[in-house]
């Protein structure tokens, strides 16, 4: 028992001793923080979010533009020639469908064809091919006409066009073919065997190729090359082209308060030749290359616009060994003075035209092949006038015209070769216009002061009446008269138009000429002038939709049946009457 007492205070002794070490161990051991690093997670909610909206500048081009309306009228020409074919201008009713193709053809009076048709197809929204022909003849001769005068017009053309996302192109065809005759003989009496010799036949041809594009917010916007081949029976020939460029010029960079800067750019050159003059003496060469700039600086606000700009034309003559350099105005202004309802407007312009034998032929086609062709400058044109309207279906406008113009072309009349009995000279034959049936253009300097008068009434989306007249005062530097051209012209028209039925009328009136008398056989001098008179020319037009697809038209022209003259000794045909059938349809 001893023992074992002894034994287990030993054994206390030493746990006490054991213990006492464990605490001196602890007290140097020294406190330290451990920094955990592991993979971070973020959730949305710790996320720190931008409070303030950014602010994107646009550049000049992209921004939006406000539009602004303002009313202008430009006058539009008139002319006394019925125009013939389907009547095109008819106020659609909400549900009717609208077709790409169309297929017209029709017969009258005097032996008259009519022919016309449009083929449209798009493919893909991204490309259009089309196709027209139109074509109008008139086989039966004019009342009292000794020589044959029917005539025929045949045109055609196809077009393709390309639209991509930032530009688009064009290129088209055209081609035409004209026949004509010189069937107004003056005053004289021919014996049968001349009339039966003479070759009173002219066919006008021509073949034109157009190629345009158009490139979004782009200096170079649109562009435009034309090369135009014509000629005629008598082997004249004429050959134009012409380049035009629009261009923009931003000028946000000098200032953001200043508009665009606009630059129109032209190429033109013309070329042609006649195998002889009048006189059958000499050949007619020319060949005439004109340059353009046109800027033009444009401020709009609300009813206010102002058009800054000038026209920096350069003419070669090629053939005359002759340069000539013209500086012209380009300023137009219009502002309101009753804001919705008048307006007034005054513009000071000026220009160099080149006149061409196909442009000649056309407004005259009983010209002789013979022309002398030069640019008409027109030095100065200041207008003053007044446009608005009376409510909203009464607009009219008002305009003064001061013009000036050197060389402007006069139509007058040739002296004839023959007198009634004969057809050859100094051994020659004579041709089909050298018997007094043809017209000359004769150039002089002409100072002209206009008034024109529009008035339009919209009665109704199905009814309107539309009048326009040109008083002009002519006042010539050589010329004893202002040949060929009319002191008054007026023009009425009216169009009806409903779901099923259409119609319309124009009326012209145009006042007297003045054309050539001459004392003798060419070469002679002039004696005199003769009076051609005034006239009324009433066309009416009408026709009836059967359905979408089917409708039927008629045409009356010369309805009061008037015997009147286009130009010296060129009477028209009476009453006409012309009607067919039309079929719109798509692909």
């Amino acid at each position: 028992m001893k023992k074992a007492f002894t034994l287990f205070l030993i054994y206390f002794v030493f746990l006490g001793l054991n213990a006492q070490k464990k605490d001196s161990i602890k007290e140097n051991v020294k406190t330290e923080v451990v920094n955990i690093v592991t993979t971070y997670n973020p959730e949305i909610s710790d996320a720190n979010k931008i409070k303030k909206n950014p602010e994107i500048e646009l550049l000049r081009k992209n921004q939006k533009k406000k539009l602004r309306y303002s009313i202008f009228s430009a006058p539009v020409a008139s002319t006394f020639v019925p125009k013939t074919g389907v009547v095109k201008s008819i106020n659609l009713i909400s549900n009717e469908r609208i077709y790409d193709n169309y297929v017209a053809a029709g017969f009258g009076n005097y032996v008259t064809p009519y022919f016309e048709t449009y083929l449209h197809h798009t493919t893909h929204y991204k490309n259009e091919i089309g196709f027209n022909a139109k074509y109008l003849a008139s086989e039966e001769n004019i009342r009292n006409s000794v020589l044959n005068s029917n005539f025929s017009n045949l045109n055609a053309g196809a077009f393709y066009k390309q639209n991509e996302r930032d530009y688009d192109w064009k290129v088209r065809l055209n081609a035409a073919r004209n026949l004509y005759n010189w069937y107004g003989l003056p005053g004289i009496t021919f014996t049968e065997p001349i009339t039966n010799a003479i070759n009173e036949e002219q066919i006008y041809s021509n073949l034109q190729l157009i190629g345009a594009y158009n490139i979004k917010d782009a200096t170079i916007e649109s562009g435009e090359l034309k090369a135009s081949y014509f000629t005629d029976s008598f082997k004249s020939t004429e050959v134009l082209l012409n380049l035009n460029t629009n261009l923009n010029f931003p000028l946000y960079a000098i200032s953001s308060n200043l508009n665009d800067l606009d630059l129109k750019t032209s190429i033109e050159f013309l070329k042609g030749d006649f195998e002889n003059d009048y006189s059958a003496l000499n050949a007619i060469q020319y060949a005439i290359t004109t340059i353009g700039l046109n800027p033009q600086y444009k401020i709009q606000n609300n009813n206010f616009i102002l058009k800054l700009g000038f026209k920096l034309l350069a003419s070669i003559d090629s053939e005359n060994d002759e340069n000539n350099t013209f500086i012209l105005p380009d300023l137009f202004i219009q502002t309101s003075i009753v804001e919705n309802y008048l307006n007034i407007y005054a513009g000071f312009t000026g220009d160099l035209r080149t006149n061409t034998y196909q442009n000649f032929a056309a407004e005259n086609p009983f010209i002789s092949p013979t022309q002398l062709i030069q640019q008409t400058l027109e030095k100065s044109n200041l207008f003053v006038g007044f446009n608005g309207k009376v409510s909203s279906k009464v607009s009219f406008n008002f305009k003064g015209i001061m013009k000036s113009e050197d060389d402007r072309p006069l139509f007058l009349r040739n002296a004839s070769k023959s007198n009634g009995t004969n057809n050859t000279l100094g051994g020659n034959l004579l041709n089909g216009y050298e018997y007094g049936n043809s017209f000359s253009v004769v150039y002089d300097d002409v100072e002209t002061t206009s008034i024109l008068a529009e008035l339009a009434y919209d009665y109704s989306k199905s009814l309107s009446f539309r009048v326009q007249g040109i008083y002009n005062e002519f006042t010539l530097e050589n010329e004893s008269e202002s040949w060929n051209l009319p002191t008054t012209e007026v023009t009425f028209s009216a169009k009806y138009s409903d779901d099923k039925w259409f119609a319309g009328t124009n009326i012209f009136h145009v006042s007297e000429r003045k054309d050539a008398l001459y004392s003798g056989q060419f070469p002679t001098a002039i004696s005199g002038s003769e009076t051609i008179d005034a006239f009324v020319d009433v066309n009416l037009n009408g026709g009836y939709h059967f359905n979408d697809k089917f409708s039927t038209f008629i045409k009356l022209n010369n309805v009061l049946n008037t015997e009147y003259q286009r130009f010296a000794n060129f009477d028209t045909q009476g009453f006409q009457i012309l009607a067919g059938l039309s079929y719109q349809f798509n692909f």
